[in-house]
């Protein structure tokens, strides 16, 4: 069994909370919107428990356990699994709906639902179609269809360097993936490519494919026998 213990989080957004108690508001919202219940329901169950000692709420136990010194605390249990420990001022527990007005937190939980999601995802095996600015690890296998001419351009360092833009696509669409230097000559159009540890950016309002530190490139020679391979290992760009 683990315990969870709560620890205030965030800036007040009511002014008529001290800050304290409103970083407790906040955790409220934060575990109702995690649980998927609404918080009206949800302070409803807090409520009666505080008036009849327990209460259930979507399958949550809700114990309201030391009652003192003008606070009550509640401990949120679901089976035999502690969800959350917490205090709660007597006054709060009075107000009709203090719960109102924390829209922002229910925004903050959504966000870090998705970058779980996003962080989770298997990038080992992407389409381009499922390429979205920010994703990094990338590990994606297409066909160059277009290589630009090479320029040359000053870094922020004061040296010069060449670059060129290699179109790839797959069934699902297209996209680049910026060359530099010497690797620029290690690829010819309709060579099928795997890239190893990319990221995607978003350069002038389009999605880019970039290879840092560990990016690695292997050119599949498909008139090879054996679909042989040669190697680019990337530098930091």
């Amino acid at each position: 069994m683990r315990n969870r213990i709560w620890s205030g989080r965030g800036r007040p957004k009511n002014s008529h909370h001290p800050r304290f108690d409103t970083r407790i508001l906040e955790y409220l919202v934060e575990l109702s919107a995690k649980r998927g219940i609404n918080t009206t329901e949800f302070f409803n169950a807090i409520v009666s428990a505080w008036e009849n000692g327990k209460a259930r709420c979507r399958g949550l136990n809700i114990q309201c356990r030391i009652k003192k010194k003008g606070r009550a605390i509640f401990l949120i249990t679901k089976g035999y699994t502690v969800v959350a420990q917490f205090p709660i001022p007597e006054y709060i527990l009075r107000e009709t709906n203090p719960l109102k007005g924390f829209d922002y937190v229910h925004e903050r939980v959504k966000h870090a639902a998705k970058m779980k999601e996003s962080k989770n995802l298997d990038l080992s095996h992407l389409s381009i179609k499922d390429l979205k600015a920010g994703m990094k690890r990338i590990r994606l296998k297409a066909r160059v269809t277009e290589i630009s001419k090479p320029r040359l351009v000053l870094t922020r360092f004061n040296d010069y360097v060449v670059f060129a833009n290699a179109t790839l696509s797959d069934k699902t669409s297209t996209i680049k993936l910026t060359l530099w230097n010497g690797r620029i000559n290690m690829v010819s159009i309709d060579d099928m490519v795997q890239v190893e540890n990319a990221h995607v950016i978003v350069f002038r309002g389009e999605k880019q494919l970039r290879l840092g530190r560990n990016g690695i490139l292997k050119v599949v020679e498909d008139n090879q026998p054996h679909g042989s391979e040669r190697t680019i290992e990337c530098v930091a760009e």
